[in-house]
């Protein structure tokens, strides 16, 4: 059984795995098809990608792929502790330019679902973080794009004490006010 909680943006859910524990540790169902089709998340998912951030306060993002290859992810942290956080950026939608964030953990066991038309990015609150996600397309990077990380536009509280470690493409991302968005509200079901 998994624990559904809608955010403030529709779409974006945050799903806690029930986790089964023993002597020997625990188990716990992170994604059931069928399930999550039952309370209308319904995603198939081709490829799963696992990241580490070696140092506290690595920010990666903020990330999309545009069509064709947009991709729904479901993210979660196997190690440490990230602050995960979803931006709606689909044209004509009531919440453009909104976000959302979540800590997941490897305590918590909390997981982000972020659909299409949303940006994702991400900072690590310890070092060695572990991040490991599905997405339902390929990476493709002829249909990759980012946003600013700090764009204040979108306003996102990383909670950082300091400089962020960047890659250099983040640093130099285009703002928001300087982007035309290659999803349209309504557009994924």
């Amino acid at each position: 059984m998994i624990k559904i909680e809608e955010t403030e943006l529709p779409g974006v859910v945050i799903l806690t795995p029930r986790r089964f524990e023993d002597n020997r540790g625990f188990f716990a169902e992170i994604w059931n098809h069928a399930r999550l089709a039952e309370a209308g998340i319904s995603v198939d998912f081709v490829q799963d990608n696992h990241s580490v951030s070696r140092a506290k306060a690595t920010l990666r993002g903020l990330h999309f792929q545009a069509p064709p290859h947009a991709q729904d992810k479901l993210v979660r942290c196997g190690r440490g502790r990230i602050f995960d956080v979803a931006v709606d950026i689909r044209t004509g939608s009531p919440t453009y330019g909104k976000w959302v964030g979540a800590e997941l953990s490897f305590e918590n066991g909390r997981q982000l679902f972020i659909p299409k038309g949303f940006l994702h990015g991400f900072v690590s609150r310890e070092a060695e973080s572990e991040i490991v996600y599905k997405v339902s397309d390929i990476y493709a990077p002829d249909c990759e794009g980012d946003i600013r990380w700090n764009d204040p536009d979108i306003g996102i509280d990383w909670g950082l004490e300091g400089d962020p470690v960047l890659s250099q493409k983040d640093g130099v991302a285009p703002f928001l006010a300087d982007f035309k968005s290659p999803f349209t509200y309504g557009e994924f079901k």
